[in-house]
């Protein structure tokens, strides 16, 4: 596999790591108990594209 065509799978990776921290990171410091379940909501549908990692306790 050549570089230009791993381009976009790094890519990929490296944009949904960066949002997955960033959620976690809104997870932690949410204090209302809707916007906990707001943020882990979406941190449950980026599992879902990757089954066997758990994002959230």
């Amino acid at each position: 596999m050549s570089a230009p065509s791993r381009r976009p799978e790094i890519r990929r990776r490296r944009t949904r790591k960066e949002k997955i921290s960033k959620l976690r990171k809104q997870l932690a410091m949410s204090t209302s108990e809707n916007d906990k379940k707001r943020v882990h909501a979406k941190l449950e549908r980026l599992a879902l594209a990757a089954p066997g990692q758990a994002l959230s306790s």
